[in-house]
């Protein structure tokens, strides 16, 4: 297997980059998706578990972590970039800490959840599937794993259905975004396929509609450990 750390790498360099202009997109809600249907749909998602204690994993300005926070969950906000965990703390709702998804793999929070959430956050290839396979060790008994991803038979667009790196853009978004990074492309089934390698069952498959559209605007794995 060649393994591409360049384009792992451009990843993080990324959103090093546009980290203030995604915090403003968020907070000014200005993509669509989003507040039309994404949102709501990872929010009833994990609020359906009935989870304790949460890690939201790849927080980024840390929305998620806030709003699951006001509903009495305990949450861990993580990400790799600062300046998005040093704009959450200031916020002061939720708990938030900078690590990189390979500091997450080797156990540097030193802390175990009834539940991990991913949500549009796992754009790499080798870092996601190091990070899903150290999982089952930051989970208690019967610990579950959510991810909402873009749903693959609408993100593959006119290319092949394979799995793959895929150049991005910012179509749609201000110019204040640049550098758009890579991201790897995987399958339904290659989706599953990361979750069951890993020790999980696929409990339900989510697909939230668009309410414009009628196509799916996502999906939503959610898994239960074996």
């Amino acid at each position: 297997m060649t393994i591409d750390l360049s384009a792992e790498r451009q990843i993080i360099d990324s959103w090093h980059q546009n980290a203030r202009a995604w915090s403003v997109a968020i907070s000014e809600r200005q993509i669509a998706s989003r507040k039309l249907v994404t949102d709501r749909s990872i929010v009833d998602a994990v609020v359906s578990r009935n989870a304790p204690k949460v890690l939201d994993i790849g927080c980024g300005e840390g929305w998620l972590t806030r709003e699951l926070t006001a509903r009495g969950m305990e949450v861990l906000g993580v990400d790799v970039v600062p300046a998005f965990i040093n704009k959450s703390q200031t916020l002061g709702i939720g708990r938030f800490e900078l690590a990189s998804y390979a500091e997450i793999a080797t156990g540097k929070l030193g802390e175990k959840f009834d539940l991990a959430v991913a949500n549009f956050s796992l754009f790499g290839n080798e870092s996601v599937t190091e990070l899903v396979s150290s999982l089952p060790s930051l989970l208690t008994v019967q610990g579950m794993f959510i991810v909402q991803t873009l749903h693959p038979l609408v993100a593959c667009g006119e290319l092949p259905y394979l799995d793959g790196w895929r150049a991005s853009s910012w179509a749609g978004f201000s110019d204040d975004f640049t550098d758009p990074a890579p991201w790897y492309f995987r399958t339904m089934a290659t989706w599953v396929e990361l979750f069951t390698t890993h020790g999980f069952t696929i409990a339900e498959i989510r697909e939230p509609l668009h309410p414009q559209t009628g196509k799916p605007a996502a999906a939503i794995f959610i898994g239960v450990l074996r």
